[in-house]
């Protein structure tokens, strides 16, 4: 929209030159940003909060110009000063304006980011997917006949401008307007980051600029031993657990003995070991052997409360949620419980042995990856909810209208009875 906008005020005003006695010429400034721009860096500012702008588009080296807003307005002064003069016959051509400072395009995204206190885009993604999302994101929202894209700039015309090079010769405008930039690409880039300080993410909540912060998986874990030795803080205190397991899970499942006898005598050899630890002299030959001390095999009553209070809350959940499914006026609650269901029918579908084998896997290695990898892993279910939402949109707009009707009634009926109790 925004370039058929300007190819016809371009036609438009070379239409003008030379009507009654009025001297035109067509400015073409490359990727204007500054202050008061309202497209470019609050669209980044909103990928951003929806953890979008950490995607690259193509190989990310694509070079472009970009003309800061007040050598657009600079250049205006020169053109219009060099028509008055009539120096040089520059009524009816156009020229291109630029900082004259060639960039990176993901470089200069990266900049203004930053400064506005996000991480700076690192996940290359291949333009051809970015151009197929775009399609069936645009097709998506042209059946449901909503605007959620409120931006003039065209998603396609973003696409072109972030996977392409886009840079060109302002020689001509130099030559004939003496035009030159009277701000620098790094100082029009901090003035711009200070304009949009609104949109600047609040340090407090910045991820990657407080490295004391505790990441997703070690708050999810706890952020005591279970976590240091499942995140790999220690890696050698790490590998013996994992080592003491996997002999524990040979031990039950591989030395061909019921799961009952291989408990019986792990029980019975741990005994024999403490026993024998325990009638051990204080000093042999020169070492001294610290006594185990009796709080090792204590309960703390606050452990077991905690533990009890938790095993309670869980019940009554289950309890709570059987009940309101009962009632069979939440289907959004049905399909989680069939959906839940189906997955546990298919976990029970493999045996004991297969099962805590991965178990013991998964533990030793997706928390650890999880936290290596946090941003990426988070920017790529962004965009899979992001599908999902689209795609449920979709599927609503084709169902009859009896039925939408029914699932909008269920809804307004549940949502009234949660907020009256």
């Amino acid at each position: 929209m925004t370039v058929d906008l300007k190819f016809q005020a371009e036609g438009l005003i070379r239409v003008a030159n030379n009507i009654g006695g009025l001297q035109t010429c067509v400015l073409r400034p490359s990727n204007v940003f500054g202050s008061g721009e309202t497209q470019f860096v609050p669209l980044l500012a909103n990928l951003s909060k929806f953890g979008l702008a950490k995607f690259i588009t193509g190989s990310g080296g694509n070079m472009s110009d970009f003309t800061y807003v007040e050598n657009v307005a600079h250049a205006h002064i020169c053109a219009a000063e060099t028509i008055d003069s009539r120096v040089v016959s520059v009524a009816g051509k156009a020229f291109f304006i630029t900082n004259l400072e060639p960039i990176m395009f993901w470089e200069f995204i990266s900049l203004i980011l930053e400064g506005l206190g996000y991480q700076r885009p690192f996940i290359k993604v291949p333009t051809w997917m970015v151009s197929y999302v775009v399609i069936l994101s645009q097709y998506i929202h042209d059946k449901l006949s909503y605007r959620m894209y409120r931006y003039s700039v065209s998603p396609h015309y973003i696409v072109q401008l972030a996977s392409r090079n886009r840079t060109f010769d302002c020689s001509v405008a130099q030559k004939h307007l003496g035009y030159s930039p009277v701000v620098s690409l790094e100082d029009g880039i901090k003035l711009t980051v200070a304009s949009f300080s609104h949109l600047s993410k609040d340090s407090s909540f910045m991820r990657f600029g407080n490295f004391d912060e505790q990441s997703k998986a070690e708050k999810l874990l706890g952020s005591g031993i279970v976590a240091d030795v499942l995140l790999w803080r220690d890696e050698r205190r790490t590998f013996m657990c994992f080592l003491i397991l996997a002999l524990a899970f040979y031990w039950f499942f591989f030395c061909g003995k019921t799961f009952t006898s291989s408990a019986a005598q792990l029980l019975l050899l741990v005994t024999a070991i403490l026993y024998g630890y325990g009638i051990l002299a204080s000093d042999i030959c020169g070492f001294a052997v610290q006594n185990i001390p009796s709080s090792c095999f204590e309960i703390q009553n606050s452990d077991m409360k905690n533990s009890i209070r938790s095993i309670s809350y869980m019940w009554n959940r289950v309890v709570c949620s059987i009940r309101l499914l009962a009632k069979g006026e939440n289907w959004s609650r049905f399909f989680k419980v069939v959906a839940f269901l189906y997955l546990f029918k298919w976990i029970v579908s493999f045996s004991l042995a297969v099962l805590v084998g991965i178990i013991l896997v998964f533990a030793f290695t997706a928390f650890f990856i999880y936290e290596q990898y946090e941003s990426v892993i988070e920017g790529l279910w962004a965009v899979l909810l992001f599908g999902i939402m689209e795609s449920k949109g979709l599927i609503i707009s084709t169902l009859p209208e009896s039925v939408t009707a029914f699932l909008r009634n269920d809804n307004g009926s549940h949502q009234e009875k949660v907020h009256f109790s």
